[in-house]
């Protein structure tokens, strides 16, 4: 079973969303564990509970510190804790944006409506207030515009005649207490996942000028230029020649590049059979924490090296920009 990933969990209150993500962590096959529950409030009913379970905890009052330094503090002590992923769980705070930079793809928030209805709060007033049918919970990526960021899952909860907004947020609550769980370990999950890892290096692949894609000995893989004369600069290995890695193959500058990256870095990357010997590289895409922004990179240098020179003029231009 692959190695479970790591969240650190923000609350500023009861942490009864903490609480569905922790137990459902330890139910069995849970892709997840919690490694510290976090908050700006000391007095958080929520710490006490991740305490008698077992979970680390920390505490820092915000008052009397900046945004940026408390948000330091705060990321100090996920990291400390051996966070991936940290998971917003009634965090009463507005984030710093270099805080959501450096945790970008990696930060999630539950959000009491049905985004991208009603952001920020008062959202089971002004649900009801619309005479909407149903109100409702979205877990989404955090970004630096508030409650904007993906919709990774979304719940219904219908509005009754007479509803209150306090009759309305008790049935939302309930239901984030399913959701939650639910999205988080399916976040998680992806990075193994060979159909969404094929979906993020090919929407990389081709976003390179005239790139196209191409079955290559079952593999798929992604070429450029005319369908005709194109060359493959790409090709993604789902477990090839019996490897358990689901991986990016790319060229290198050369065979030292290609040997010293694999001796230093055996966890990101290897040398493919066949394709090794003819100087490609295994970039290790179902791990935790892949940087796709490298990804993207080692993309862009393999295309250079077999796409036609008019072609990489243009990408320099349009790079110059």
């Amino acid at each position: 079973m692959p190695e479970k990933a790591k969240i650190a969990v923000f609350i500023s209150g009861k942490g009864t969303n903490m609480a569905a993500l922790l137990y459902a962590s330890r139910l069995p096959g849970s892709p997840y564990e919690i490694v510290l529950v976090a908050s700006n409030n000391p007095a958080a009913e929520g710490l006490a509970l991740a305490r008698s379970e077992g979970v680390e905890t920390f505490a820092l009052a915000h008052r009397g510190m900046t945004r940026e330094d408390h948000d330091a503090a705060m990321e100090a002590a996920a990291k400390k804790a051996g966070a991936q992923v940290i998971a917003l769980a009634g965090y009463m705070r507005i984030l710093s944006p270099g805080f959501v930079r450096r945790w970008s793809g990696r930060m999630l928030n539950i959000h009491p409506s049905l985004l991208p209805k009603y952001p920020g709060l008062d959202t089971h007033a002004r649900a009801i207030a619309a005479g909407d049918s149903h109100a409702g919970a979205t877990v989404h990526l955090v970004t630096e515009e508030l409650d904007s960021g993906e919709t990774l899952g979304q719940i219904a909860v219908a509005i009754h005649a007479n509803e209150t907004p306090d009759s309305l947020a008790e049935r939302v609550g309930i239901a984030e207490h399913q959701l939650y769980p639910r999205v988080l370990a399916d976040f998680v999950s992806r990075e193994s996942d060979p159909q969404w890892l094929l979906q993020r290096v090919t929407e990389l692949a081709l976003a390179l000028p005239e790139t196209h894609e191409r079955t290559s000995h079952g593999s798929p893989g992604f070429r450029v230029g005319s369908e005709k004369t194109g060359k493959f600069f790409a090709y993604f290995a789902d477990q090839h020649h019996g490897t358990p890695h689901i991986s990016l193959l790319v060229k290198c500058d050369s065979m030292d590049e290609l040997e010293g990256l694999v001796e230093a870095q055996p966890h990101a990357y290897h040398k493919p059979a066949y394709y090794g010997a003819s100087g490609w590289i295994g970039i290790i895409l179902n791990r935790q924490g892949v940087d796709w922004d490298n990804v993207a990179d080692w993309l862009q240098r393999s295309w250079r090296q077999v796409a036609p020179s008019r072609l990489t003029r243009l990408l320099d231009a349009a790079d110059a920009f």
